[in-house]
């Protein structure tokens, strides 16, 4: 019969092991985040696979989209509990484009989700379901949010990857020339690779009203290819944030301040006919965040 004292020293001994391990795992995990940083030749891939309109007739499925960009992903903050990456879109030396940013919150149990037309619902999560998890928030071109979701980091047979279900606003691509779905349900596996990274996406186009459930009006296969090339096709980006970077610092810092309101969020889509990515892109690097605010909130519906 075992004694207390070595049952509770064989209790110490396993709490102690598997604190080692959830620790290993986390660092595996943040090592897979870190490892999206960097110059990238990109391949964005988009295809419509399956539809089921009501209207079959005049139904306009989107055209399938193959595109090709060259990315600076940017270590924004490199803490034990919060990872923040900022892409940057090179269309040429002379023109850089703030693109998404992606922040990686582990035990996170605070999200923004999607409900549809402007609106983000807050929601608090249990902190039991999100135990050695990572939170991964999208954030627009002007740091509004996008999407959010919590998942675990997996890391086997060789392979490294995260999913998750989130819901989304409709993508850039899709805006100026679809109104018949106002939701895209995203499947997202993030999975590190040899090469670098890939985005894949297995999507659902949803309409959304307060009247019925949801309905699918189509689905869609999205396969976003990262290629690390040498850092130094990548200069002029990293020059561009060098001299942009406080600019958007006050934009972050501003949008922190709404989202601690822990409340349901509204924006509109345009303010006198502009959005506000074309405001705040407008500004100069210098511009005061008085002036970011500003412009901010007048984008934030005040219930």
């Amino acid at each position: 019969m075992i004694s207390k004292r070595h049952y509770f020293s064989a209790l110490i001994a396993l709490s102690t092991t598997l604190g080692f391990s959830q620790e290993n795992k986390k660092q595996q995990d943040i090592q897979s985040i870190k490892s999206m940083c960097g110059c990238y030749e990109v391949k964005f891939n988009f295809t419509e696979t399956f539809q089921y309109p009501k209207d079959t007739a005049t139904y306009q499925p989107s055209k399938t989209k193959h595109d090709y960009g060259l990315e600076w992903v940017e270590l924004l903050e490199d803490n034990p509990n919060k990872i923040v990456l900022q892409h940057l879109l090179i269309v040429s030396d002379d023109m850089i484009i703030k693109h998404w940013r992606q922040d990686w919150l582990y035990e996170n149990t605070k999200l923004y989700a999607f409900d549809k037309e402007k609106t983000w619902k807050f929601i608090k999560l249990n902190p039991k379901d999100v135990k050695g998890q990572w939170t991964q928030k999208v954030f627009q071109v002007d740091d509004s949010p996008r999407y959010e979701g919590s998942a675990s980091w997996v890391h086997v047979d060789g392979k490294n990857y995260w999913t998750n279900v989130a819901d989304a606003p409709l993508p850039r691509r899709e805006q100026t020339h679809r109104n018949d779905y106002n939701v895209l349900k995203r499947r997202n596996i993030h999975e590190i690779t040899a090469t670098g990274w890939n985005h894949e996406q297995d999507n659902a186009k949803v309409l959304r009203t307060d009247a019925q459930k949801d309905y699918v009006v189509a689905e869609e296969k999205g396969f976003d290819v990262y290629t690390k090339v040498d850092d130094s096709k990548c200069v002029a980006a990293q020059k561009w944030w060098i001299t942009n970077k406080p600019l958007w610092k006050n934009v972050r810092t501003k949008w922190d301040v709404i989202f601690a309101q822990d409340k349901d969020l509204i924006l509109e889509n345009k303010v006198e006919r502009k959005p506000l990515y074309s405001y705040l892109f407008d500004l100069k690097p210098d511009a005061t965040k008085a002036e970011s605010d500003a412009i901010i909130d007048k984008f934030v519906v005040k219930k």
